[in-house]
């Protein structure tokens, strides 16, 4: 596995942003995590929401927003997991 690695959710041909694959587990599992609850948090607050008003695209863009975030943490626990294979 490289050392680093493009998150899978970009918007271009050179991505901006990588996974340092060889960070520390506790370090790609605390931002893991960190993305997850997020979007966890977010969807709740959405859920619980009582606003009649909101306009119809507003759902969609929020979808598009955390679907970003989910993805980030689903590779940061791809590459958590890959490391743990290796040692067990």
């Amino acid at each position: 596995m490289s050392r680093y690695i493009p998150l899978t959710d970009i918007d271009s041909n050179a991505p901006a942003l990588w996974i340092d694959t060889q960070a520390p587990l506790g370090i790609l599992h605390d931002a893991a995590m960190h993305r997850i609850r997020a979007v966890t948090e977010a969807l709740e607050e959405f859920a619980n929401e009582q606003n009649e008003n909101c306009e119809a695209s507003m759902p969609s863009y929020w979808a598009k927003v955390l679907a970003v975030q989910l993805r980030d943490g689903c590779d940061l626990l791809d590459v958590l997991g890959k490391n743990l294979h290796q040692i067990i």
